[in-house]
């Protein structure tokens, strides 16, 4: 069981774990033992997120979001499973709860009447800079 604040806790059934070899550095150790980890999160299925919630972990988590409604996270930053394990399971805690804050909705606004004269005035300068790179006329 997940723990992911005070209300949420994601239960054993809807986590699975995966152990395959790492790639990378590492020896003999490397080609012997299964230390990446692969947590598989059903997401979509889980009764513990809202809908809402769920949508916006669908967006946070892009490529890792399955076409079943699953969240795969793939660890194989230590030489240890368990250290692996325990990471998987922090990244899939962050974005969890990265999904349950709603964002802000953006209150449309006007620019201020000073920011548009300066604006214009602006742009009225460089086109004096650059009408002045023309050629120069000689006057006889």
């Amino acid at each position: 069981m997940l723990q992911i604040n005070d209300k949420i806790t994601i239960q054993d059934w809807e986590l699975t774990e995966n152990f395959t070899r790492a790639q990378g550095p590492g020896g003999q150790n490397v080609n012997k033992v299964s230390t990446a980890v692969e947590l598989r999160f059903e997401a979509a299925r889980s009764p513990n997120l809202l809908v809402p919630v769920k949508t916006r972990l669908k967006k946070l988590a892009g490529r890792k979001w399955t076409s079943d409604g699953a969240i795969i996270l793939r660890v194989e930053d230590t030489r240890s499973q368990a250290r692996n394990r325990e990471i998987a399971k922090d990244r899939l805690k962050q974005l969890i709860l990265q999904a349950l804050i709603q964002p802000k909705r953006r209150i449309a606004t006007r620019p201020t009447l000073g920011s548009q004269k300066r604006r214009l005035a602006g742009k009225l300068q460089r086109g004096v800079v650059k009408s002045l790179r023309g050629k120069v006329k000689d006057v006889e």
